[in-house]
């Protein structure tokens, strides 16, 4: 896989050259997983990467996000279950794709060494300061502590998958959830042979990313940016993950 190379530009407050090209380098080379390569995850490790995601960013410091580790077998099979579930209904919703759809590896619950359901903690009602316009703030919150796993991850070198194909109710009464708490994700996690080059959706010409240039805008909604005024508006200009910028 091509490494990111950026040009550093010092700040008083910058890290270190290697320590910038680090981040970026994870960030451009994380990968939404479905393969994984069966293993463990030392306890250690995944303490750090759960404090990792515990340092995310929350709106009014609400800290919503709640990680359940699911280590039985049965358990994991049901939630494999109500996924599979999910996953055929998807596919008769999207029409004439629903055999493309069919052919896609969406999840990988049986194969990954852990297995982490992140869900949204009860009481969020009482938390207004920043959500009293926005109350789904929440969720960003915890998507940003889902982010910050994943990077860590990257980093640590293992792979792993955000699997949203689940009705939240049954996956709530599977773990014994609190009303007003809310599943949101189930991650896959553990070692994994390769990681993708490129995402598995657009590898597997599902869809494929936009160019920046299309999705930032100046002022107002649809006026083009000055940052990339002269260049091309074909998505292939733009540097795809992981390649030399």
């Amino acid at each position: 896989m091509a490494q990111v190379q950026v040009q550093v530009q010092a700040h008083a407050q910058a890290f270190a050259a290697d320590e910038v090209q680090a981040v970026y380098r994870a960030i451009h080379e994380r990968r939404d997983m479905r393969h994984f390569a069966g293993g463990e995850v030392a306890p250690d490790l995944l303490r750090r990467l759960l404090q990792a995601a515990h340092h995310a960013p929350s709106v009014g410091f609400m800290q919503p996000w709640r990680f359940i580790r699911v280590r039985g077998e049965a358990l994991r099979q049901s939630l494999h279950t109500v996924v599979e579930q999910e996953r055929v209904l998807t596919a008769r919703a999207l029409g004439e794709r629903e055999d493309a759809f069919m052919r896609l590896k969406v999840q990988g619950l049986l194969d990954a060494a852990e297995l982490l359901v992140v869900t949204l903690a009860d009481g969020r009602e009482k938390h207004v300061f920043g959500r009293r316009t926005l109350p789904q703030m929440d969720l960003a919150s915890a998507s940003c502590a889902i982010q910050n796993l994943w990077l860590a991850a990257r980093a640590e070198g293992l792979g792993m998958g955000w699997v949203s194909l689940f009705d939240p109710a049954e996956v709530a009464v599977l773990l014994g959830l609190p009303d007003g708490a809310e599943p949101i994700a189930l991650l896959c996690l553990g070692p994994v042979h390769d990681f993708y080059e490129e995402p598995m959706l657009q590898r597997e010409r599902w869809a494929r990313r936009e160019p920046l240039s299309a999705l930032v805008f100046d002022e107002c909604w649809g006026r083009p940016s000055d940052l990339f005024a002269g260049q091309s508006a074909n998505p292939s200009a733009d540097p795809s993950p992981g390649e030399p910028t």
